[in-house]
């Protein structure tokens, strides 16, 4: 379906002239996402073919030139992404009684948003505890958008499917949050027979508090998330699927009492096992981490793997931190899965102030940075929401410095939650005029081997006061954006073009200077560009 409907969009290409409004920034660029789509197979809604309008071209042609060589400029990247929660209705769907027409209005206004203020990415949740917010034969419909686990929305829609066509037509990546052990919710309405708390029963844990989790011991969880993991790679053209920061769950949900594994733990031990019992719960979180990612680059290799742990390892880990401990609480040795490159990023959920004692945000990013042996992109959590402080956009602006500072040419922070951008009136004007003025394009991912994009091809006619530009490529299914540049007086600037974008009337004129020569180039979705294609304006 997709792959026709690229091929009409390349041969309309061609002759379309239509222009699409882009913000433009000088010397920066936006990011990529999109490789072959997978839809899915059930309930879904085809995307819309793009509508290109023609006219007829009159005119001369403004450059007789052959392509020319040129040092363009350095495109600026910069992960920025925001967490959409649909666990107790945090973000999206704001209440678990929307029509579908509110649930829609409510996530293009989300991505309108993002989109605006220059972000490249949104990390939605689509399963808080083990339910779906997609259309899945393994796990039943959730609570939060329907108000009773298991009843589809109506009229029926895939949602999952939905939040990728509109996030991509926006040029944004589309990240798919999953919660892999916890069962059930307080706040999730009655277990009830289409609950995995009931259908998996015998590998399910009632803790104190009243939540359910999944033995992360238990061959047949492993199995059984490895399952819903592949199943949403396999069908959905997402771009990366991200875990946060809950693997044995924290102390307080069972009230303090140790986690209750006895049968799995006993198992263990009749088997010979000769691990200590903190040892052995690391162990099976460590085995599951290393086999999802596996898993998801043997299905598709140019979706990544990214993981929000807790933003302490273990205290004193640097000098001085305190706090909790994810690595005896939590079972998880986020270090080591950062060390054995077990990710792709790595976002840990630095949530305290830059001047806080005891978890200094500056020492924390730089501990993690120096265990970030194998290079994967390190973009930490920034707590916009509800951070301790009394200027939180200040505070905000002065986190994303320290970590541009830290973290070079390869930064990046995803934002708690969306909320904390949209509910402070004065959060998205500082980003917007200040660190986020520019478009970026997402960092590359250099471990990912990626075919080569092909060098796109550009045609240029003059059209009075304009030169009528438009470009194509023989391999747009691996296209996500195009970057376009035009050179005045010399000097190159650069926007960001969404996939559907293929022409462009230029100014032959803008603020006194002249034309002289334009360039384009095509990104795929994890970043990487193809050579330009370049031509003088006489």
């Amino acid at each position: 379906m997709r792959m026709n409907k690229l091929k009409l969009i390349v041969l309309l290409g061609f002759f379309a002239s239509y222009t699409t409004s882009c913000s433009v920034q000088n010397n920066v660029v936006k990011t990529p996402s999109t490789k072959n789509p997978t839809k899915p197979t059930n309930n879904t809604t085809p995307p819309k073919v793009p509508v290109v309008t023609t006219k007829p071209t009159t005119g001369t042609t403004a450059s007789t030139d052959e392509n020319f060589i040129t040092n363009l400029p350095e495109i600026k990247r910069e992960f920025r992404g925001a967490w959409i929660a649909s666990v107790a209705n945090i973000n999206w769907p704001s209440r678990n009684d929307l029509t579908v027409d509110q649930q829609k209005a409510e996530a293009i206004s989300m991505l309108d948003m993002l989109k605006d203020n220059n972000f490249n990415a949104a990390i939605f949740q689509i399963r808080p505890s083990a339910d779906a917010l997609y259309t899945s034969n393994i796990e039943p419909w959730s609570y939060f958008l329907t108000g009773q686990t298991g009843t589809a929305p109506s009229p029926n829609y895939d949602p999952l499917q939905f939040w990728i066509e509109e996030a991509h037509k926006r040029g944004l990546e589309l990240h798919v949050w999953l919660n892999p052990y916890r069962a059930h919710h307080t706040n999730g309405g009655a277990v009830n027979s289409l609950s995995m708390a009931n259908k998996l029963s015998d590998i399910v844990i009632r803790l104190k508090n009243g939540m359910y989790w999944f033995d992360p011991a238990n061959p047949k969880t492993q199995g059984h998330v490895s399952n819903v993991v592949k199943d949403i790679v396999k069908r959905y053209d997402i771009d990366a699927v991200h875990f946060d920061d809950y693997f044995y769950p924290y102390a307080t949900y069972n009230k303090g009492a140790d986690f209750p594994d006895n049968a799995t733990w006993n198992a263990y031990v009749s088997s010979g096992g000769t691990l200590s019992r903190a040892d052995w719960r690391r162990d099976n979180v460590n085995k599951f981490v290393e086999r999802i990612y596996k898993e998801i680059h043997a299905e598709k290799n140019n979706v990544r793997f990214g993981i929000s742990p807790f933003g302490i390892w273990k205290p004193g880990y640097p000098a001085g931190i305190v706090g909790s401990s994810q690595y005896d609480e939590l079972y998880a040795d986020a270090k080591l899965w950062l060390n054995k490159g077990w990710v792709d990023y790595f976002s840990p959920q630095l949530y305290w102030p830059i001047d806080s004692k005891g978890q200094s945000f500056e020492a924390l990013l730089s501990w993690w940075q120096s265990e970030n042996t194998m290079n994967r992109h390190l973009w930490p959590g920034l707590n916009t929401v509800e951070i301790k402080v009394s200027d939180r956009p200040t505070e905000i602006k002065n986190q994303i410095a320290i970590s541009r500072n830290i973290l070079k040419n390869d930064a990046g922070e995803i934002h708690w939650s969306i909320a904390g951008l949209t509910k402070n009136p004065n959060m998205l004007p500082a980003l917007k005029s200040g660190p986020y003025s520019e478009k970026a394009l997402v960092p590359k991912s250099p471990w990912i081997k990626a075919v080569p994009l092909r060098t796109p091809t550009l045609f240029i006619t003059d059209n009075g006061s304009f030169a009528q530009t438009n470009w194509s490529t023989k391999n747009a299914a691996d296209v996500f954006l195009w970057t376009l540049f035009t050179q005045y007086n010399g000097v190159w600037q650069t926007e960001i073009l969404t996939l559907d974008t293929l022409s462009k009337d230029i100014p032959k004129f803008k603020d006194g200077k002249k034309l002289n020569a334009v360039a384009i180039k095509a990104i795929d979705r994890l970043g990487n560009e193809s050579d330009y294609t370049a031509r003088k304006i006489k």
